[in-house]
């Protein structure tokens, strides 16, 4: 399979913030090859997948006129691929073309759905078939896309796609997110009560409102323990569970968003971080501080399975509210069954920092314009 030794990449991300930016600078930073970034500001993110790929396309043809062209077009899931490439024949001309799948519109979310956000699916999956190669962030995110599209496209009126699916799929990869874990640095030895990590965004497909009321019972019961709320808390989320938090009382040692710094303390000092997501692809967060050494308290779902050290699957995985509340209570009761675990967890999760994910995304994208060149 041939391929150039430096695969040159315009990486589109429409959509440049959280976890989307992390991932276009990190690759950017640590890939071995040369990799120019084109962005929009991270917001309205309907708009971002409906209209970006326009506004894209004449940022692709600047560039393309003064940096010359690229062998490689890799845009995110948050961009109409087919649209961008339908926009671009002269600037795209000769180079391979791929996405990355962050999240999918099929999927995700999956109940309330109108018919413009169900049309969102259909963008991700044109997408796709537009692309020469596709990476999905877990094994879970790959299966589970390629699961629901066969009854989301015999939903469609005529004309059905279903034959499309297995050769979509043939081209598709698991390539997980690169997350920069260095900076955290060594684990740190844990002192006191247990300190209770939750550090997703407050938003309502992250759960925050179940774990309050977790903590909530613990707290009536008079469990001694530690709280941090970390994450990106929007307008009106924080005022609309300021009674569940304050129901805690001095237990809250933080509430709301972090600096890097304060961001990185709160990781070493967490024993548990708890996830109550009802939609997660990846998990960076959790990634996070389990490298920290915090032992996970994950719900039995989604991607979470993937993230779980062998044999600690009855400590760490929940199936019901009742079920995380035993686990918490149980680390409440004794922090060393989590702080004796810390290596453990943290071994599981180091095969996710750049050093070892750029490398594997190398091989990917070197892989992709191969196949487009043989």
């Amino acid at each position: 399979m041939w391929y150039p030794s430096q695969v040159r990449v315009y990486l589109l991300e429409p959509y440049f913030t959280g976890s989307h930016r992390q991932w276009a600078e990190g690759l950017q930073r640590h890939s071995a090859h040369r990799i120019s970034l084109m962005t929009h500001e991270g917001q309205f993110w309907k708009w971002r997948l409906q209209g970006g790929a326009v506004t894209m396309a004449g940022d692709l043809a600047a560039a393309v006129e003064e940096q010359g062209p690229c062998d490689l077009i890799l845009a995110s899931s948050m961009l109409d691929l087919a649209r961008l490439l339908g926009l671009s024949r002269d600037a795209a001309s000769g180079a391979a073309a791929a996405i990355y799948f962050h999240e999918n519109q099929v999927t995700y979310p999956e109940v309330g759905r109108t018919r413009v956000e169900a049309a969102l699916g259909l963008t991700n999956w044109v997408s796709l078939l537009a692309a020469d190669g596709a990476a999905f962030n877990s094994s879970f995110h790959r299966g589970a896309f390629f699961s629901a599209l066969p009854g989301f496209l015999r939903a469609q009126p005529d004309r059905g796609h279903e034959h499309l699916i297995g050769p979509a799929r043939e081209r598709s990869a698991v390539v997980p997110v690169g997350v920069d874990l260095t900076r955290i640095g060594a684990l740190r030895p844990r002192s006191g009560p247990a300190t209770v990590l939750w550090n997703h965004r407050w938003d309502p497909d992250k759960g925050i409102d179940e774990a309050l009321a977790v903590l909530g019972c613990l707290a009536a019961e008079g469990a001694d323990f530690r709280v941090v709320l970390a994450g990106e808390a929007f307008a009106g989320q924080a005022e609309q569970l300021s009674g569940a938090v304050e129901a805690l009382g001095d237990r809250v040692v933080h509430a709301g968003h972090l600096d890097e710094d304060d961001y990185v303390n709160a990781l070493h000092a967490a024993d548990v971080v708890v996830s109550t997501a009802r939609h997660e692809f990846f998990g960076v967060s959790v990634v996070e501080a389990m490298y920290a050494g915090a032992l996970p308290l994950l719900p039995d779902r989604l991607v979470y399975p993937e993230r779980v050290p062998p044999g600690l699957e009855g400590i760490c995985l929940y199936r019901t509210r009742r079920g995380l509340e035993e686990r918490l209570r149980r680390v409440i009761d004794d922090p060393g069954v989590a702080r004796e675990q810390a290596a453990a967890v943290r071994g599981a999760v180091e095969c996710f920092d750049w050093s070892v994910v750029a490398p594997l995304t190398d091989a990917w994208m070197e892989s992709v314009v191969g196949s487009r060149r043989s």
